[in-house]
């Protein structure tokens, strides 16, 4: 403890341009923290509020991204099993088809319809009782998609699934037919056994257009309560279709894929668990953990991150995994590094929580320990670069700084933060981390842009 009041005791204030930043937002100092340190040497270079708990918002994806990385290894990929029980008579499987998730984050359609080729190659095209999903890698649990915001049908609140498939979502596209009076809808990927209803068309602006159309879902139709103004032309919406149960969207996808593949099913889809008797078909393996985090990272992928979350307590602690235990080994292991946490409230490991928290300080000094780590590479690969890609393209486009700050990005209501790494132009590395909470933080980026063409420049 004593050397870390050494060595912090250097460390200024905000610098000035900040500050005033901060000030034209109408954000109080004491609303943001921040910490900024040398990566290869003790030196903090900035230190305010730096051991206050602030909500971190999608920052929180480092911790649980450094962690994976460390505890899981940069090798680690996820396996997706079938089983079959039954015997095999040519074609026709006189069994049902098990399917075991292994909480694979990027099981999208395109590797889900290879590993459905896979168990056609098998010599399966009949399957004659049911589809099983066992999805007891992750603990069942009761998720509710409206609890975080009340708008169950973002993408981004769905939850997380040992059989996670496209991360259950659905594209829509809706084309204005004016001769018709409606808009026509196609989905993507195409479901089996659900009906589209076709939205009534209105004068209205285009503006808000979502909101208008009242989205409803459910296990047998997607349907729309409002009307879709004709002036929008052509438009894709990307939904969480919250009224069905995972199981019913995997269903309903892999009906409509297994027979696209030539496959025939009469049977149901239901969740259960691999019988010991049942035989391997195939074992798909996903991409590697720090491809997985790249995508995370860089577009601020929430359910990836649930996913991770989970895997890292079911890898660690070999039971199903929950939430709760995940944030367990994270918080145990930043405990192993030397790093104390007290401040740290991890509820899904992806920021998108009201409750998660975690001071500046405590995740500046994650960073470091991360640049530090075998596992560097992967981990600064994955965080967006300013001024070039992810979620920091658009920012820092014209400054020095541009294309040499790799920036993660934070943003709830309320909450705007980042954390990451800038390379100054003297040569040094710098972790930085900022957390804004506050009603005005949606004006705070002014600020936080500041600060790293500050370190950039002074650091």
């Amino acid at each position: 403890m004593l050397c870390f009041f050494i060595e912090t005791a250097a460390a200024q204030a905000l610098p000035e341009v900040v500050g005033a930043a901060l000030r034209r937002a109408a954000i109080p100092a004491a609303s943001m923290g921040t910490y900024v340190q040398e990566v290869d040497a003790p030196r903090v270079l900035i230190a305010a509020n730096n051991a206050v708990a602030f909500n971190p918002a999608s920052t929180m994806k480092l911790v649980t991204s450094a962690a994976a990385l460390e505890l899981l290894g940069p090798t680690y990929t996820w396996k997706t099993r079938a089983f079959a029980t039954g015997l095999q008579t040519g074609d026709v499987l006189q069994g049902d088809l098990v399917l075991k998730g292994g909480g694979d984050p990027k099981l999208v359609v395109e590797n889900f319809w290879l590993f459905l080729r896979q168990i056609r190659a098998q010599g399966i095209r009949e399957i004659g009782g049911n589809v099983v999903l066992d999805r007891t890698f992750f603990a069942a649990d009761v998720h509710d998609p409206a609890r975080f915001d009340g708008d169950p049908a973002k993408p981004y609140n769905a939850g997380p699934d040992a059989l996670l498939l496209n991360y259950k979502a659905l594209t829509l596209r809706l084309l204005p037919d004016s001769a018709g009076g409606t808009a026509q809808v196609s989905v993507d990927p195409p479901l089996a056994g659900i009906a589209l209803a076709a939205p009534q068309l209105s004068n209205e602006e285009c503006g808000a257009w979502q909101a208008k159309l009242r989205l409803t879902s459910s296990a047998a139709r997607i349907a729309f309560d409002g009307r879709m103004p004709v002036a929008c032309g052509e438009k894709y919406w990307n939904i969480h279709p919250y009224g069905m149960t995972q199981t019913q969207y995997f269903g309903a996808v892999f009906r409509q894929m297994w027979r696209d593949l030539g496959g025939v099913f009469q049977g149901a889809v239901v969740d259960g668990t691999v019988p010991p008797q049942a035989r391997l078909v195939v074992e798909r393996e996903s991409v590697s953990l720090p491809e997985v985090i790249r995508d995370m990272n860089k577009f601020s992928n929430n359910v990836m991150a649930r996913q991770l979350l989970l895997t890292i307590a079911a890898e660690t602690e070999r039971t199903p995994a929950t939430a709760e235990r995940g944030a367990h080994v994270v918080k145990t292991w930043l405990a192993a590094r030397g790093i104390e946490n007290p401040d740290v409230i991890i509820e899904n490991g992806s920021g998108l929580s009201r409750n998660e928290r975690i001071a500046a300080g405590t995740m500046g000094r994650m960073l470091v320990a991360a640049f530090r780590a075998p596992t560097m590479p992967e981990f600064v690969s994955s965080l967006p670069l300013a001024g070039l890609d992810g979620t920091m393209r658009r920012r820092l486009q014209d400054r020095g700084v541009a294309g040499r700050a790799h920036i993660k990005t934070g943003s709830l209501n309320d909450v705007r933060a980042i954390a990451g790494y800038v390379l100054a132009a003297s040569g040094k590395h710098y972790a930085v981390v900022s957390l804004i909470n506050h009603a005005n933080a949606s004006r705070g980026q002014e600020a936080q842009d500041l600060l790293l063409q500050w370190i950039y420049e002074h650091g």
